[in-house]
């Protein structure tokens, strides 16, 4: 696994609506442009929200099956592929860095939250793709220190993938609405003034953002794969911010690069 690349960057993507898998839109051409700018990875690391267990758990699978896991799409989306590669002794090396127990579980696979952004950065599909789920049991900061234990595999030359939305707010989403409601652009806003200044200790207790946070989510799986990101970073990383907008009212699209 040793790699003679540059240090690979991390990034958070907010992925919105799963039917970005299908659609050409700014969103998804902000997502094709990323994997332009960055080297090509050794594999890809994605902590989705989408994989909500009790503990951390990896999949080490030498293929990723696709997880169809929403509901009430066109049946053109249930037929989308994404036939990568797993990566089994990155893997295994996620296991040995996080300080708390990681069990391997291959019941899962990649979710939506996963391969409806990595059709867009890399449909060729030829680049070994693995999950790291989200720990339900954990609260934020610890999240952040899972971040910053696997940070050594940027050396390695995997992509660590955050993939969530900033604010994620299902009974709130109003389809058709372009923008997003007044608190939802407060608390995306909020959050990345802290990013840009450094501050993740803010954006780990993110309460501190007021009442504006009080309607971002009614559960934070959607917001902790971005402290994830934000562990693995650096003080050398730039942040470049893509797609810095809300839609339908409670979902934030915006998403970060740190390179």
């Amino acid at each position: 696994m040793e790699n003679s690349m540059n240090k690979m960057p991390v990034v958070f993507i907010g992925h919105g609506t799963p039917m970005n898998a299908l659609e050409d839109n700014g969103f998804t051409r902000n997502w094709e442009k990323i994997a332009g700018l960055i080297p090509r990875p050794e594999a890809i690391l994605s902590v989705s929200a989408h994989w909500g267990t009790e503990g951390s758990r990896v999949s080490d699978a030498p293929l990723s099956k696709m997880v169809y896991d929403m509901y009430g799409f066109p049946e053109e989306l249930y037929k989308v592929q994404y036939p990568a590669k797993g990566a089994p002794a990155f893997a295994h090396s996620v296991q040995d860095l996080i300080s708390a127990e990681v069990l391997t579980d291959n019941s899962w696979g990649l979710d939506h939250g996963s391969w409806s952004v990595l059709r867009k950065m890399y449909p060729k599909a030829d680049i070994p793709a693995f999950q790291l789920s989200v720990d339900l049991g954990a609260d934020a900061a610890d999240h952040y220190r899972i971040g910053q234990e696997i940070s050594v595999l940027r050396e390695k030359g995997v992509l660590i993938l955050g993939s969530g939305n900033v604010v994620h707010n299902l009974a709130k989403v109003q389809w058709g609405l372009p923008g997003g409601y007044p608190w939802a652009v407060e608390f995306d806003k909020y959050i990345g003034s802290k990013i840009a200044s450094r501050q993740f200790q803010d954006v780990i207790h993110y309460k501190s953002a007021g009442k504006s946070a009080d309607s971002s989510f009614t559960t934070p799986e959607h917001f902790y794969p971005l402290l994830y990101v934000l562990g693995a970073s650096n003080d050398s990383d730039t942040v470049t911010v893509f797609n810095d907008s809300c839609v339908m009212g409670s979902l934030s699209m915006t998403s970060y690069l740190f390179m």
